[in-house]
């Protein structure tokens, strides 16, 4: 079992970044791939990037890509998602969710956080 736990969230402006945050609970944190998904008000659950176990690969949905970066640190069985450039269109609730393999898909993922509001204001 793998207890995710999000924060980092909030109201930023166009332009501005924010780090989210994503604390593991359990042992094997560090034998999971770490994805991050948003879903914007009525709209379906988007993948927005994932990193591997290690930590030495990520990928990224081609709508953040080069204005988000993931990293990892299995020490601090922590996950972050890095979010520079801001747009409106990026407001969402943020989850982070854990999966045996770098899945792009919602069904690949085993554990899920319970989200965190992200709010990009113009």
């Amino acid at each position: 079992q793998v207890q995710l736990v999000e924060s980092g969230g909030g109201l930023v402006q166009v332009g501005g970044s924010l780090r989210l945050s994503c604390v593991a609970s359990g042992r094997t944190f560090s034998s999971y791939a770490m994805g991050w998904f948003r879903q914007a008000p009525g709209k379906e659950r988007e993948f927005v990037g994932v990193i591997r176990w290690s930590g030495g690969s990520t990928y990224y949905a081609d709508s953040v890509k080069g204005r988000f970066t993931i990293s990892r640190d299995n020490a601090k069985n922590t996950v972050y998602l890095q979010m520079s450039s801001l747009k409106p269109e990026d407001t969402a609730v943020y989850y982070c969710a854990a999966a045996a393999y770098m899945a792009t898909i919602i069904d690949g993922y085993n554990y899920w956080g319970q989200g965190t509001q992200v709010t990009v204001s113009s």
